[in-house]
């Protein structure tokens, strides 16, 4: 569904929601109205500085090479000769979404006025994205100190030296100074990152509907998500938890249980520090997409060039390997949810939830397929940010890897997505064999939707396509 409302871009105020409307809806963007003057100010500015003293990247060479002046007779060129050296990324194109989520954070960052690139740029940028032409940018390339390799083939590509993969624009001209101040951003990184915020954040809000649903075909006891219990203890997720259980319970049956088990006992618990952390990560993105991060800061205010690290993105490495940790703990409960669903003794119902002949297995394969899932989420939880390298002959001796912080977060989700999905197909199959009366909330609307989009079929049968359905419910129980 394309999104007709205009995204103001102005260097502040640009949400990690508004990306993704830009990204996935086509939403349309508008530069702000002081937003090129700021440009303008600003590459006067680097002009005028770069004719006085050194300043890196513009009158030098780069990393090592930081001392290098550049001839004069040939800095016309030397922007071109930096873009065309480091456009070497390889591996796989990015999505066409995460292109179109670059080329708006990036933007918004040129907009903020601390780079000193010619307005043009980003006058063109703004264009390609209304007209739909799209860079082709390779995957891999970057460490989390700048996505050198990835924005170089941004800016090759504008200047008509690299063919484009989606529609056309005239070249532009590359000032002698626009190169770095072009490349000098993480805005590949921060673009995989707000979409993968975005999709995790839709599968947790997701979770809550789909533990609901398990919650009433085990019969469980909601004394767990009272309100006095989580002011007791409140932390900000857990009190969020179990609100929406609340919400989404209100009217059911009484439980069947003194105490149930973790799955549903601790819920909120287990819950709350994933939720805790995926707003961490907004906050972090929030401010990282709307950063005049570039090296050097052309600072209009001050007149002064100044040097800096603010190309490291250490924030948003160890903000998403916190979630990922997270992460594993919440699919663990999903599992053993999953677990409790197909015992006799917690359901009440056959075992496996079979219904054909005696000695059916009904869904047991389903545990398998979690778990497998389960499996690689484990694995793609592993701190990124344990290591570092050291690069350009010593002098770059540290990188966060948060572009890879952000790849295993993307893994990760694809895997809780699954486990997910299990869980679903197991407590609608439980709901359709008990004839437990839901509550009169949402949770109502959550089972006809699954109830309609996934077959129920009693005897033992393939259930590959019924995960996959399973799977592409979860968004649409999202926004319940």
């Amino acid at each position: 569904m394309t999104d007709t409302n205009r995204i103001e871009i102005s260097g502040t105020g640009l949400r990690c929601a508004d990306v993704v409307r830009v990204a996935r809806r086509s939403a349309s963007t508008e530069l702000g109205a002081d937003a090129l003057k700021r440009a303008e100010s600003s590459y006067q500015l680097a002009v005028e500085l770069g004719a006085k003293r050194a300043v890196y990247g513009r009158t030098t060479g780069v990393g090592a090479n930081r001392h290098t002046v550049v001839d004069p007779e040939s800095a016309d060129h030397h922007g071109l000769r930096l873009l065309r050296s480091h456009a070497g990324g390889t591996g796989d194109p990015l999505p066409d979404d995460a292109v179109r989520a670059v080329m708006a954070i990036r933007l918004n960052q040129l907009a903020a006025g601390g780079s000193g690139v010619h307005p043009r740029l980003l006058e063109v940028l703004q264009t390609a994205l209304r007209v739909g032409a799209l860079p082709h940018v390779h995957s891999r390339g970057a460490i989390g100190t700048g996505d050198l390799a990835q924005l170089a083939e941004i800016a090759l590509t504008l200047a008509g030296e690299l063919p484009w993969a989606a529609g056309d624009l005239d070249p532009v001209a590359i000032s002698p100074g626009d190169a770095l101040a072009f490349i000098s951003s993480n805005a590949a990184t921060l673009a995989e990152a707000v979409l993968a915020w975005h999709d995790l954040s839709r599968l947790l809000a997701a979770s809550h509907v789909v533990t609901a649903l398990t919650f009433c075909a085990l019969g469980g006891s909601a004394e767990a998500y009272s309100e006095r219990v989580h002011a007791a203890r409140p932390h900000p997720g857990a009190v969020h938890c179990a609100a929406e259980m609340r919400r989404l319970l209100t009217g059911a049956a009484e439980g069947r249980r003194l105490q149930d088990p973790f799955g549903l006992r601790a819920f909120p618990q287990v819950q709350a520090p994933a939720l805790d952390a995926v707003a961490a990560v907004e906050s972090v993105l929030a401010i990282d997409i709307n950063a005049a991060a570039e090296n050097p800061l052309i600072d209009v205010e001050t007149e002064q060039a100044y040097h800096h690290g603010q190309f490291s993105t250490a924030h948003v490495a160890l903000a998403f390997d916190q979630l990922r940790a997270a992460l594993h703990h919440v699919a663990e409960l999903s599992t053993a949810r999953l677990g409790d669903l197909v015992e006799p003794d917690l359901s009440g119902l056959p075992p496996f939830l079979a219904e054909g002949p005696a000695g059916s297995s009904g869904i047991m394969i389903l545990e398998y397929v979690a778990h497998d899932a389960l499996g690689t989420l484990r694995h793609a939880a592993s701190p990124v940010t344990l290591g570092t390298a050291v690069i350009s002959r010593g002098l770059e001796d540290h990188a966060s890897f948060s572009t890879h912080a952000v790849r295993s977060t993307v893994a990760a989700t694809a895997a809780y997505r699954t486990v997910l999905a299990c869980e679903l197909l197991a407590a609608i199959r439980a709901l359709r064999l008990s004839g437990v009366r839901l509550p009169d909330t949402p949770l109502r609307e959550a089972f006809r939707l699954a109830d309609g989009g996934l077959p129920h079929i009693p005897e033992d049968h393939p259930l590959s396509a019924e995960i996959k359905q399973a799977e592409r419910l979860l968004d649409r129980l999202a926004v319940l």
